[in-house]
């Protein structure tokens, strides 16, 4: 139901700014660097106010936030279905729940475009309230309030979804290399102690001079200590990459959540009809001196 008078919705969140340092784990991780493995924990200057203001009015994220799906009156649709039904836009164009982005046809591309830009450009505020701290509030105002609080809780979502996949990328990707790694040197260590007892049952018995025929069983006791001292040293990587990866958390930390009914934009509606009044009796004025030049020149 699309209400007569536009709603204003302001929401306020806090930016969680990466000051870097890493805590505790400085150490460890540069002990960790020295081994030439990257544990992440950069990327801090991405992620400062500023940037985040225009990451959430970037097409990417208004965009991914309006193929988010939305439950309205027990159906579940698309942002952007719901935003073209509400504003009765004619279209035969839909946009299916996970629809594959990347086969949208150019008809889609369009509108899905027309609507992102229209959002940004006529119904979207985003600032910092003071820059000595990371507050930013996030307005919204459209002429149905169900909208703009769907619009406001998907686009912090997908916001803070993009931070996390963009900052903890480089962890989880240590992560999947050192357990491949590790798992690789663990079949290693296995098989060489597999054939340490193999090579130790060949020479149960054997004359004590014949020493060479020794040699395999000593070769594999080689190999498992050095496979060993590689491993214990990938598992302490390996779980100071996790640690890191743990300590990946959320951009935003919400101070005033959306709540249902909003505030009704009164002002706005008062300019309107003051400017519609200005114009009518503008227009009104015009008529009667240009009705009185005419009748004058026919006379």
């Amino acid at each position: 139901m699309i209400s007569e008078t536009p709603s204003r919705l302001v929401t306020s969140f806090v930016l969680e700014e990466d000051k870097g340092g890493g805590g505790g784990l400085g150490g460890a991780m540069g002990l960790a660097s020295s081994f030439g493995f990257d544990l992440g924990g950069g990327g801090g200057g991405l992620f400062t106010s500023s940037n985040i203001i225009e990451l959430m009015k970037s097409r990417l994220v208004v965009e991914k936030t309006l193929l988010n799906p939305v439950q309205i009156a027990g159906k579940e649709i698309s942002l952007a279905d719901y935003y073209i039904q509400i504003n009765e836009i004619k279209s035969k164009v839909n946009f299916p729940i996970n629809a594959d982005r990347s086969k949208f046809s150019l008809e889609q591309d369009s509108i899905l475009q027309t609507i992102s830009e229209e959002l940004t450009k006529e119904n979207l505020v985003i600032a910092q309230k003071d820059k000595k701290v990371s507050i930013i509030s996030l307005t919204v105002k459209t002429e149905n309030e169900l909208f703009s609080k769907f619009f406001c809780e998907q686009l912090l979502k997908e916001t803070s979804d993009f931070y996390i996949e963009t900052k903890s990328k480089k962890s989880r990707l240590n992560v999947d290399i050192l357990q491949h790694q590790a798992d690789s040197i663990r079949a290693e260590l296995n098989s060489a102690i597999t054939g340490v007892a193999t090579a130790s049952d060949n020479v149960y018995n054997l004359n004590p001079a014949l020493n060479v025929k020794r040699t395999p069983s000593t070769r594999r006791q080689v190999d498992v200590q050095a496979n060993t001292a590689i491993l214990t040293q990938l598992v302490a990587q390996l779980e100071l990459s996790k640690v890191s990866l743990r300590k990946e958390t959320p951009l935003v930390q919400l101070i005033d959540r959306p709540i249902l009914p909003l505030e009704k934009d009164k002002v706005g509606r008062l300019k309107s009809l003051v400017l519609g009044g200005f114009l009518a009796g503008f227009l009104t004025v015009l008529y009667l001196v240009f009705g009185q030049l005419y009748r004058k020149m026919v006379a």
